[in-house]
């Protein structure tokens, strides 16, 4: 049996680990969602360290997600706070990235998931400080600072 949230037709990921400083950041993007009120067809999950799993279960067939939006950390050497919007066409043009704070890139699935027909948009931050594997729980300001931000985007998708 699928989670609640892959029966819904846009699901609104976030990605990353809250005790990692920065890393935090779709958690903290996924909590402000929580607490809105947004259509019935929004499915929100704070996939934490496990956005591969989410996104292998939402290529199953039992699955209604026609459209993911991902939120996490990047690394495209930005001024430390800047919002990306993209889909997966530029992930491989994309010399250092990290999406989560292991070993497993979700970009393969993420490019498996546009192929099989669902729409993928990613939400990226710009990452000042990632404390792994020393515990740090909080963001940077500059990452904080663009967590109003980074929700807009997120509502201008759905």
């Amino acid at each position: 049996m699928i989670p609640d949230s892959l029966k819904k037709e846009i699901l609104i990921m976030g990605c990353g680990n809250l005790i990692f400083a920065d890393d935090g950041f779709g958690y903290e993007v996924i909590n402000k969602l929580e607490s809105m009120e947004l259509p019935e067809n929004i499915g929100l999950v704070d996939a934490g360290t496990s956005g591969s799993a989410y996104l292998m279960s939402m290529l199953d067939e039992e699955s209604s997600v026609k459209k993911v939006i991902l939120v996490d950390i990047i690394d495209f050497e930005l001024p430390a706070g800047t919002l990306k919007k993209f889909g997966v066409e530029e992930l491989p043009n994309i010399p250092k990235y990290n999406f989560d704070a292991h070993d497993m890139p979700l970009a393969p699935f993420l490019v498996e998931a546009q192929k099989n027909g669902i729409e993928v948009v990613i939400i990226g931050c710009q990452l000042k400080y990632v404390s792994n594997p020393d515990i740090v729980v909080g963001l940077t300001e500059e990452v904080k600072n663009s967590l109003d931000d980074a929700v807009k985007m997120v509502l201008e998708e759905i």
